[in-house]
């Protein structure tokens, strides 16, 4: 018989949380307000929804333009329950040249170790705005989440389990390979650094 404590256990592990890692919040606070003035939240005709790419195909920046600022995924859009493609495919494993904005900043310090420790492909500090939310889809490769400004009202849901991620510098990776959306219920915008992790910590 299956006991509430497996059901929890067996619903959670799509929520990795990055053990003996953590950066240090204030400072990519304090970043992220210098990054803001220099650069926008790119909305991509995605509503109530903004992306700032940290890097790039080494000299190619055409590829944080456009569909390559978003990339491919999966989603069912109506209640046919079809799976339908949108945007494009993504060589993630190109994305190694950081932005010349962020370079001076603590976040170049952030790419580096994150770089260390795990194959990245594209790196974008992402916004999700106040009471919206994503659609329900799934992605090609799993991602790692950085909280940096965030509230109780903020949850991802990946299949039948939401989850809150604090902003306290911890690193966290989200099994998107599965079906998921991430919604904002509170008053105040949503902003993490996201990577996409292309070695999967999670087993098949």
């Amino acid at each position: 018989m299956q006991t509430t404590k497996n059901i929890t256990e067996k619903n959670t592990n799509d929520f990795y949380k990055v053990p003996e890692m953590a950066f240090d919040i204030n400072k990519l606070r304090a970043d992220l307000e210098d990054i803001l003035k220099k650069k926008k939240f790119w909305d991509g005709g995605i509503t109530n929804f903004g992306a700032i790419p940290m890097n790039q195909i080494p000299n190619d920046s055409d590829s944080i333009k456009g569909h390559k600022n978003r990339g491919v995924y999966w989603t069912i859009a109506d209640e046919s329950g079809k799976e339908v493609t949108r945007d494009i495919n993504i060589e993630e494993e190109k994305y190694t040249e950081l932005l010349p904005e962020f370079r001076s900043t603590y976040f170049a310090e952030v790419y580096k170790k994150l770089s260390e420790k795990f194959k990245l492909g594209r790196v974008r500090i992402l916004l999700k705005q106040p009471r919206s939310t994503l659609s329900w889809h799934r992605d090609p490769e799993c991602r790692l989440h950085i909280p940096i400004i965030t509230n109780p009202g903020c949850r991802m849901v990946i299949e039948d389990v939401s989850k809150h991620l604090p902003a306290d510098g911890s690193v966290w990776i989200t099994n998107n390979t599965k079906y998921h959306n991430f919604f904002n219920g509170g008053e105040q915008a949503r902003i993490h650094l996201v990577a996409c992790v292309l070695e999967s910590p999670f087993k098949k």
